[in-house]
């Protein structure tokens, strides 16, 4: 009977030592990443809407006032811009599916990208915006490098994204509902208490709710980011499973370094890295933006969708779709001379890794099922801002004015060591968490535990 009630006691125990330790890893996470994170749900709100804030912000430069008959032809239109800005070169051209709207020339002034609209019916310039001014342009630099830019910014978001994966795993776990009595606090919210348990509350029953589709919104934003990005690439590629090696349909497949994303626009995730096959110069003479046109509408490419120009005497016109509707991704590379399509990627060619990430990309950007993806990714966002907040009011109410107030640290040796263990093996699967582990870790045994004052503030 003793023997019993010891295991019993050794297993409560050793349970409440995972608990205490899983959620130190969870508080201290939370502490670094949650402004990191409310930055990242904040301009990510705000992204999903994109097509509705720039129609109603650039309304004067995207819509003409009446639709007519007839459009002048996308060379007509490109002299007019050529006139208006002597010196410009056209590097590519977006034509969309609504009558009304302009046609998006994109050129390079004085080393600088600039978007110029054009009204298709009248040929007159209705204005330009430099790419690095537009609004959207900035929320996205602030989403993925924090305006600052660089490859240490975008691989700091990438290390708070895949923080953000082990907060949610451990908050479920410290939150799981072990009895009926723990329903209240998790899965619904006790409104009638004040203070700390209140904001406790609001921080562990938001979470517990939405961790699913926030888990699958950090996840789907992954396939962008500098080491998990190139991580399932090389999967992707490895296992023919991304984008198609059949999809060269005019000679041998090219050994090109240059992939589609370096000389083109809007190019879908899934033919970002097909080689560039080159133009063959012989006795033709170079293809124009209406030749261009003609093949795009020749290989039912549906709009809205963009012609990126050659670049050099081997370069190719690209004809691209990935603005919206995933099962309407193309991607066309077409000889600038014979107008031979080299090739032809469509969203039926790609793999099963191809096809899931294109798909989880468009629920990401709220374009697979319209305004209700939309807002199913605004109430995501927002939750998780309410969770940061929350978890950051219900720390400031309980911190101590000599530490922390993280929770004990007085665990027995082997449990520290399994739940490390469990984080490292994460860290295999996203190395930047991995990396961050290790320096923690290093930081502890060789700094922290020298520090006195530091030691007892960390808890």
């Amino acid at each position: 009977m003793e023997n019993t009630t010891n295991q019993e006691k050794g297993k409560n125990q050793t349970r409440n030592g995972f608990y205490q330790t899983m959620w130190r890893w969870h508080f201290y996470a939370g502490i670094i990443f949650a402004p990191f994170l409310i930055i990242l749900a904040f301009s990510g709100a705000v992204y999903l809407f994109k097509p509705q804030i720039e129609s109603y912000i650039y309304k004067d430069l995207y819509y003409v006032e009446e639709a007519q008959e007839t459009r002048l032809s996308l060379n007509a239109q490109a002299d007019k811009v050529r006139e208006e800005y002597p010196g410009a070169s056209i590097s590519g051209v977006s034509i969309y599916e609504e009558e009304e709207r302009t046609t998006k020339f994109s050129t390079m002034q004085e080393g600088r990208p600039v978007s110029v609209f054009v009204n298709a019916y009248t040929g007159e310039v209705k204005g330009d915006l430099p790419v690095e001014k537009e609004l959207m342009t900035i929320f996205k630099k602030l989403h993925s490098e924090l305006i600052v830019g660089g490859t240490v910014a975008n691989r700091f978001v990438e290390l708070a994204a895949c923080w953000a994966i082990i907060l949610i795993l451990t908050g479920l776990y410290i939150w799981w509902p072990r009895n009926r009595a723990s329903i209240w606090g998790t899965v619904l919210p006790r409104l009638r208490n004040k203070g700390r348990v209140f904001w406790r509350d609001m921080h562990a029953v938001p979470a517990f709710w939405l961790s699913i589709g926030l888990l699958v919104l950090i996840l789907t934003g992954l396939p962008w980011s500098g080491v998990m990005g190139e991580q399932i690439n090389r999967v992707a590629t490895a296992t023919n499973t991304g984008y198609p090696a059949f999809s060269f349909s005019f000679g041998p497949k090219p050994e090109s370094v240059t992939v589609a994303k370096d000389v083109a626009e809007d190019v879908p995730w899934a033919a970002e890295n097909v080689p560039v096959p080159a133009s063959v110069n012989n006795q033709y003479v170079s293809m124009t933006l209406n030749d261009a046109r003609g093949i795009a509408e020749m290989k039912d490419i549906q709009k809205p969708y963009t012609i990126s120009a050659p670049q050099g005497e081997t370069g190719v016109y690209t004809i691209a779709t990935s603005h919206s509707r995933p099962f309407d991704n193309a991607t066309l590379h077409v000889d600038q001379y014979s107008g031979a399509v080299l090739t032809d990627v469509r969203y039926a060619d790609y793999g099963v890794m191809g096809k899931a990430i294109t798909l989880g990309i468009a629920l990401h950007e709220g374009k697979l099922f319209g305004l209700a993806n939309q807002l199913l990714g605004l109430l995501l966002c927002v939750g998780l801002i309410g969770m940061m907040v929350s978890s950051l009011i219900m720390w400031r109410k309980r911190i101590p004015d000599n530490g922390l107030g993280a929770p004990g640290k007085n665990v027995d040796i082997k449990t520290k060591r399994a739940v490390t263990i469990i984080m490292l093996l994460l860290g295999l699967i996203m190395p930047l968490v991995g990396i961050s582990i290790i320096v923690v870790l290093l930081l502890d045994k060789l700094v922290f535990v020298r520090i006195k004052r530091l030691k007892a503030w960390l808890g």
